[in-house]
């Protein structure tokens, strides 16, 4: 596995992609196409770092190539520089109208390309941190509020189409106020920190998602889990919290911190909210603290039909 970025060159001539290659190999991954449609395909597989795109090519041209990319979600933010031997005002601008950042003419200089894909290159690294900063709980690590939101929707969505399972999970620390009233805020922070890690081990697909809902509140999300792996990973959550032994002297259920976890399954429908998710674990997280804390309870629930089982 390397950390270099990667470099997309699409160009229909094979000596062009030869000379910027050679060029960049040594700083950066390079994939090469040969026509636009192997450049949306590609770009869609690797998702690059940087694109180098030939503007004349035959069938789909450059500038069709770059306004599908910025229309493609997971595309949109990848810089592109157009390769051309163009060299008038109103093919630059027609180029960065359909999304691109900047241009390098043909004949290629090596040194003036480096120096365009390493400022681009820096740029983007930049902006991919403040994006994530964005989205990031600054105490946990985790993912914040904004970005499970955003997180939920596009996977109800994407879940939709299949009609596939959708679990999420709600977590609550017991007694935290009480935590907090005896060691102070700092150890309270700490706590959560701790916690957070717990959630992040007990979660083992890429496609999970853990966040801070807020206060000492979490969310786990997990598409294409069902209701009894959802479950399982509510007591992994409880196991992994439990090993920390935290001493919490106030709790009235445990010596150490405890977690109540509510548990809401679905499969994904067109025309259910993602919100559902949200409320009906955390309906399932009040009955658990209502049950004496330290307890999952758990339901599966459908848009046609409600029914509630507990664990």
């Amino acid at each position: 596995m390397t950390d270099r970025a990667v470099i997309l060159i699409v160009d229909d001539e094979i000596s062009n992609i030869e000379i910027m290659s050679a060029a960049l190999e040594d700083e950066y991954e390079v994939c090469f196409a040969t026509s636009g449609e192997e450049a949306l395909t590609v770009a869609q597989t690797v998702l690059p770092d940087l694109v180098l795109l030939d503007v004349l090519m035959p069938g789909i041209d450059g500038y069709e190539v770059c306004k599908r990319l910025k229309k493609e979600r997971m595309l949109a933010d990848i810089p592109v520089i157009f390769t051309t031997g163009l060299n008038d005002q109103d093919a630059e601008v027609r180029g960065l109208s359909a999304g691109a950042i900047d241009y390098v003419t043909k004949p290629i200089q090596p040194v003036i390309l480096r120096a365009r894909v390493a400022n681009h290159i820096e740029l983007k690294s930049l902006r991919d941190q403040l994006a994530q900063m964005a989205v990031t709980d600054a105490l946990t690590g985790l993912s914040n509020r904004r970005h499970l939101e955003q997180t939920l929707a596009q996977e109800t969505a994407k879940l939709a189409h299949s009609g596939e399972w959708l679990s999420v999970i709600m977590v609550d620390i017991d007694f935290f106020k009480r935590f907090n009233d005896t060691f102070g805020h700092p150890a309270g922070d700490r706590c959560l920190a701790m916690v957070a890690a717990a959630l992040t081990r007990a979660i083992h697909l890429a496609t999970d998602l853990a966040a801070r809902y807020g206060g000492e509140e979490f969310v786990c999300v997990l598409p294409g889990r069902d209701h009894e792996a959802a479950v399982q990973v509510a007591k992994e959550i409880q196991e992994q919290v439990s090993s920390l032994r935290i001493p919490h002297p106030e709790s009235t259920v445990s010596p150490c911190v405890t977690v109540s976890i509510g548990v809401a399954s679905a499969c994904c429908l067109p025309d259910t909210s993602p919100s559902q998710w949200i409320a009906y674990a955390d309906r399932q997280l009040y009955l658990s603290k209502r049950a004496g804390r330290n307890e999952i309870f758990s339901t599966v629930f459908s848009a046609q039909e409600i029914s509630f089982s507990t664990e």
